[in-house]
């Protein structure tokens, strides 16, 4: 299977070369030629490990890599390091199933892909032969750094730089990524919003000199977030693994249609379920749930993409993000792959900061429905969903159910419905202490500590004595030293 761009260019390649250089040479992201179809039938799935999806999913897209290099990547990823011993526990609560994607060792759902993606890395670095350093530039909303760092520290010939939107992530969130151990590891606060970092690492990225500058000091610019493939196929397996647990539990019987939920900013999750569709996968309606930042939702509605808007710091700040980059990947397959037609989407975007798609594209979002979340309706939800069930959410997973409630009293759509729950409620441990009734405190420690004695609720291991840690990253930028703290980064 090859690798090509969403605008068109001429840039084909293997996955591992895809992997490697992160995004194509004509700014497009680079898709799979073909969705392979499932591995095994619908039956067969049943009483499957999380590794063994894992290792079915990632062999259907990486057809260059071998089985036993997939099977390295997988049992190396997914071990004793996630604290389920089922690595992702799938958890009846309220109406819906939760896919509980965050024991990993930053309590997020990025530790799913970001423990998998440096073995696909460095793997394909031996494959290609290639000797020069791997620049991992990443730009975060709050989890991927975290997850990204974690996942490539002190891993042999690469570096990673992740920029982060100063008070635009939570207290927890900020402190697991200063308190960042690794001698490659470099993380920097940057003056703005998440698409600011994002579109000031994009720019980087873009440089063609700064590109050969690189090249001479013997370093290779990639990334971590889900514009690189290697960080989004392995997301597929999250859906296809939450058919096979329904499937065991008697929830659905093979065939049945399955709805699912995804609280999305970047788009990478919700894109990565219908891809899991596309194999085979009987989903219903992908349901894509926004917070206040709601331009997923105006889009899937409407079709014209606007990010001149108001932007809102919210309690779900992963979600704090008006350009959606993996939607582009969408549009290239809606659009019955026309490469052309995606680059002038983009390139409006960029120059007019809106588009509007075809018809052709807009008959394809059909089968997605967009709706969001105020603060308020996302406090109230966590309380509601503790009070009457018990059980305890996050503000992400909390936009999720809400999104998933007006769905269903607007359809009156029954199907069986899985929910990506993607953070411990811990990592926002100050709204989900306030939204179930507890006091005001400190700070966002003394809130861990609280949320812990009213629920009993497990604290991850990655977030204990968080407060106690070493400040090793102190940097603030602003967007236009972006590129000057990658080059010191490397000396």
């Amino acid at each position: 299977m090859k690798y090509k761009s969403t605008r068109g260019g001429a840039d084909s390649r293997s996955a591992a070369q895809a992997v490697i250089q992160g995004i194509s040479q004509d700014k497009g992201l680079f898709v799979p030629d073909a969705i392979p179809e499932l591995p095994f039938s619908l039956e067969e799935m049943k009483d499957k490990t999380y590794q063994e999806i894992a290792y079915a999913v990632i062999s259907s897209f990486f057809t260059d890599y071998t089985k036993e290099e997939v099977q390295t990547c997988v049992a190396g990823a997914y071990d004793e390091k996630f604290e389920a011993s089922d690595i992702v526990p799938v958890v009846k609560g309220g109406d819906a199933y939760f896919l509980e994607l965050y024991h990993g060792k930053t309590a997020a759902f990025k530790d799913m892909a970001l423990s998998i993606l440096p073995y696909l890395l460095t793997t394909a670095m031996k494959k290609e032969k290639e000797d020069k350093k791997i620049v991992i530039l990443t730009a975060t909303s709050g989890d991927t750094g975290k997850a990204a760092l974690e996942g490539f520290a002190d891993v042999t010939n690469t570096e990673i730089v992740v920029f982060y939107p100063n008070e635009g992530v939570s207290e927890v969130q900020e402190r697991q990524m200063i308190t960042q151990e690794g001698k490659n590891t470099h993380v920097y606060a940057i003056r703005g919003n998440f698409d600011d970092a994002q579109t000031g690492v994009k720019r980087i990225f873009n440089d063609s000199d700064f590109a050969e500058k690189l090249a001479d000091l013997g370093c290779k610019l990639s990334s971590a977030n889900s514009i690189n493939i290697g960080r989004l196929v392995p997301q597929v397996a999250y859906y296809v693994y939450a058919y096979a647990k329904l499937l065991e539990k008697g929830a659905v019987q093979a065939g049945e249609k399955i709805n699912v939920v995804v609280p999305t900013g970047n788009f990478g999750n919700i894109l990565a379920a219908y891809y899991a569709k596309q194999m085979g996968i009987p989903v219903g309606r992908l349901i894509c749930a926004s917070n206040e930042n709601k331009v997923l939702t105006d889009f899937i509605n409407t079709g014209i993409y606007d990010i001149q808007r108001e932007f809102y710091l919210t309690n779900s700040p992963s979600m704090d993000i008006l350009i959606s980059s993996n939607l582009e990947r969408l549009l290239y397959h809606l659009s019955g792959e026309n490469g052309a037609e995606i680059a002038a989407l983009m390139e409006s975007l960029d120059k007019n900061k809106k588009y509007q798609v075809s018809d052709k594209i807009k008959e394809g979002l059909a089968e997605f429905y967009g709706g969001f979340a105020d603060v308020q309706e996302t406090n109230e939800t966590i309380g509601n969903m503790y009070r009457e069930n018990g059980y305890l959410m996050d503000t992400h997973t909390a936009v999720a159910y809400k999104v998933y409630e007006d769905y269903k009293k607007a359809t009156g759509d029954e199907t069986v419905t899985v929910i990506a729950s993607t953070a411990s409620a811990y990592k926002f441990a100050d709204s989900v202490a306030k939204s179930i009734g507890l006091p005001e405190e400190k700070d966002g420690f003394a809130y861990v500590a609280a949320l812990h004695a009213k629920t009993g609720v497990r604290i991850p291991a990655g977030l204990k004595g968080l407060e106690d840690k070493e400040i090793r990253h102190r940097g603030v930028l602003d967007i236009n030293q972006m590129q000057e703290a990658v080059r010191d980064a490397l000396k």
